[in-house]
Formats: structure tokens, C-alpha cells, sequence
């Protein structure tokens, strides 16, 4: 299933596309394009599949895509009490942002919170304002640094509990912040699309889940979640795949390289969430080396193939 999967991504693609999408630009003139997030971001593979898109439609275009998420990350500084039996209260995006953005210096900065700052509560409203706070915070720092940010709304939560519903919750965090779209800021509204997916998916398997936890996406979710990023920056449909697996074939080096220089630079920047070390930079970055030798590979597989062409 999850090779099928990987292989009809490109044909999931929104159609919706925009000969001249003002948000191509972005990718344009990054030099390096920061993710921000919690366990979801950590993961990761909704990172790799818009690497992948982006290696394969554009190979012009070849900035630096780092992973930078946390588990239990938070954008608004709170933790719930029962957060502490693991032994550590969450971690504060803020705590180590400025030295993140010293380091890594992004031209573009995506990024996805949320889905922690309700700290799996009712609607509150001083925690509401404390995630507001934080996701304006986290703007104004980005853009004191020349760099550009997008946000993206948290995920749907998968799991209603017997006396309210979290994803309600998560609902009115992502219709403010699609909300200031009215003052120019970027938003790519995720919560909304797989809210409507999980309903038509359910109206025809009444079992279906995006994420076993309630949190987490599977496979398919973090494909969905994908496809919304590579929709807001699209100028042209993507290609299909006519090597075979090539695509499948690309996948496995860009997830390893995203995974060492991810660990590698969490290390290296620093964090107060306990987890395990990653390796030296000068290391990460031999491996991410090899790993890139892969993917070159493949990516001449799919670019010289005389029967490339647009998905329709």
C-alpha cells in the first residue's frame, strides 16, 4: 500500500494551478527553506515528499531544505501537569529560536504548530492568546532577519473524547490564523482539507483513521499534508513517473539525508527536550554528501527519460 502510495502522489496534486504564483518566487530566491515544528515536522515525511516534488519538477532550483522539529513542541510556552510523567515539561519553540535562526540563517521559514498549544484541553481562552502570542512572536523574529515565513494550520486531531472534542479546539486555531491572510500573512490552511478528507474518507469506511494516536499521520496523512504545500507553490503540473520507482528510489536517500543533518543540527543549536544525540555536523554532512550522490542518480533516471512528461 505504501509503495502505491509513493507512486500516485504526483497524480494527487490540487489542479488548481496559477501561471504565475507569487508564492513560486519564494522557492526562487531561498537558499535555504527551514521547517519548524513539532513530532509531526520531526517525522518529517510530509518534508520529504515536497523535497521530492520540488528535486524532480525543479531541478533548477536547488536550496537547502533542513528539518528543525521537536517532539512535544510548543509555540506558546505551556505544558499540561501530565506532560511532566515523562519527565520533562514541553519544550518552548521560543527557547531556542534565536540561536536556530543565528545558525541556519533560512531564507524561507515554513512552519506548523498548533496541534501541542491546546495542551489537549477545552477551549481556553488565555491559552488561546498565549499560541496567538507565540505565532506572532515567531513572525516578527523571522522577518527581522530578511527571511520570509509561511505558516501552515495543525493538522485534524483523530480522536474525540467522551466529553469534548479536541479537534474543535484546533479548529478555532486555525480559522484565526488562516484569519490574518487578511494582513498578508501566508497560510496554508491544512486543518480545513484533511478535516473534509477524513469526512469523505469515513462516509465510505467509517473506520478510517489519518493517525492510530489522534496526532500523528500515517503515511497517507503526511502524503495529504504535502500536497497542500506543493499546491500553494506550484506553477505548472507535476511530472509522472517513467522510470519505474524511480520516484520510490529517491525517496530513501532524501529521508536518510533529511534525518542525520536533522539530528545533527538539533545537537549542534541545542534544545531542552531530552533525546538522543545526533552526530558531529562534519559527520552528518559526509553522510548527507552520500546520500545526495543517491539522489543524483536517480533524479538523472527520471530528467533524461525521453517518455517524462506533465501528469494530466
Amino acid at each position: 500500500m505504501r509503495s502505491l502510495l509513493i507512486l500516485i502522489l504526483p497524480f494527487l496534486i490540487p489542479a488548481k494551478l496559477h501561471a504565475a504564483n507569487e508564492n513560486f518566487q519564494s522557492l526562487r530566491k531561498a537558499g535555504k527553506i527551514l521547517f519548524l515544528g513539532d513530532s509531526i515536522t520531526y517525522g518529517g515525511e510530509y518534508v520529504v515528499f515536497f523535497e521530492r516534488w520540488l528535486r524532480v519538477n525543479h531541478p533548477e532550483l536547488k536550496p537547502e531544505i533542513l528539518n528543525q522539529g521537536i517532539p512535544s513542541e510548543t509555540i506558546s510556552g505551556l505544558s499540561e501537569p501530565g506532560h511532566l510523567r515523562h519527565g520533562f515539561a514541553r519544550p518552548d519553540l521560543h527557547e531556542r529560536l534565536d540561536r536556530a535562526l543565528k545558525a541556519l540563517n533560512p531564507d524561507l521559514v515554513i512552519a506548523c504548530y498548533g496541534i501541542n498549544c491546546g495542551i489537549y484541553q477545552p477551549f481556553d481562552q488565555e491559552r488561546f492568546i498565549k499560541y496567538q502570542q507565540g505565532i506572532e512572536s515567531l513572525k516578527e523574529k523571522v522577518e527581522a532577519r530578511g527571511a520570509e515565513i509561511i505558516f501552515m494550520t495543525p493538522p485534524v486531531y483523530d480522536r474525540p473524547g467522551p466529553d469534548f472534542d479536541y479537534d474543535d479546539v484546533m479548529s478555532d486555531y486555525s480559522k484565526w490564523l488562516v484569519s490574518r491572510q487578511k494582513d498578508g500573512w501566508r497560510v496554508i490552511d491544512l486543518h480545513t482539507v484533511m478535516k473534509k478528507e477524513l469526512t469523505k474518507k469515513r462516509a465510505k469506511n467509517p473506520t478510517f483513521k489519518y493517525s492510530r494516536d489522534g496526532v500523528h499521520p500515517g503515511a497517507e496523512g503526511h502524503e495529504l499534508m504535502a500536497q497542500q504545500i506543493i499546491g500553494f507553490f506550484a506553477i505548472k503540473p507535476p511530472l509522472q513517473d517513467p522510470p519505474p520507482n524511480a520516484y520510490g528510489r529517491i525517496m530513501m536517500p532524501l529521508r536518510d539525508r533529511m534525518r542525520v543533518l536533522r539530528d545533527a543540527w538539533l545537537t549542534e543549536i541545542g534544545h531542552k527536550r531530552p533525546m538522543r544525540k545526533g552526530k558531529s555536523l562534519d559527520e552528518a554532512r559526509k553522510l548527507a554528501a552520500e546520500n545526495t550522490k543517491k539522489i543524483e542518480e536517480n533524479l538523472r533516471a527520471i530528467l533524461k527519460s525521453p517518455d517524462r512528461h506533465e501528469a494530466k
